[in-house]
């Protein structure tokens, strides 16, 4: 089924890019700017967490599809891939650590297509490793959207854009080291062909 539960959040979360972005570029006067990075934060969150109940509803559904395997990660990538280039802009993410995540995304992807083409996808399947560097990234792009300090009484002002930074480098270097992994998996293939 086509456009079934699961299918239809990951089309809602391609649906967010656009306003996500949007929110980035209304009249400087419509809403102060602490609110821009509130709204753009929890835009992002909520597509983060389609992300999560769509693969949930579609294995607890049993509504799993090709479709919704294609779909899927095309839509957590143009999500990413917004925020990336929308923090470059704003001069809160480096152009050098938005390539490495960008170009390992693109990288891998095309990888996982050809591995699929001569029926070896399995041999370059997601591993613990890109989990972990996913976690980094989706836990650093809304401390850098939000951006602002945060008071939090038990333990002061929290700086919420080192936090941010600290985290993005972080799943940039594991962006490396996992497409590291993912290539000399693929490399036995690669030689051969």
């Amino acid at each position: 089924m086509l456009w079934n539960v699961p299918n239809s959040l990951t089309m809602l979360r391609i649906v967010l890019v656009p306003v996500f972005v949007g929110i980035f570029y209304m009249p400087a006067d419509t809403i102060p700017a602490h609110w821009v990075n509130v709204s753009a934060t929890l835009v992002f969150a909520l597509a983060a967490f389609t992300d999560w109940l769509d693969g949930y509803l579609a294995r607890r559904l049993n509504q799993t599809s090709a479709f919704g395997a294609f779909l899927d990660p095309v839509a957590d990538k143009l999500m990413v891939v917004a925020a990336l280039i929308v923090l470059v802009e704003f001069e809160r993410v480096g152009a050098i650590i938005a390539l490495i995540i960008i170009g390992r995304e693109i990288a891998i992807s095309a990888l996982r297509e050809w591995m699929a083409g001569i029926g070896e996808r399995g041999s370059v399947a997601v591993a613990m490793l890109g989990k972990i560097k996913t976690v980094a990234q989706m836990l650093a792009i809304p401390f850098l959207l939000y951006y602002d300090p945060v008071y939090f009484s038990p333990v002061g002002t929290i700086n919420v854009k080192f936090i941010g930074e600290l985290l993005i480098t972080t799943a940039a270097f594991l962006t490396l080291l996992s497409m590291a992994y993912y290539l000399k998996a693929a490399w036995p293939n690669m030689k051969a062909r």
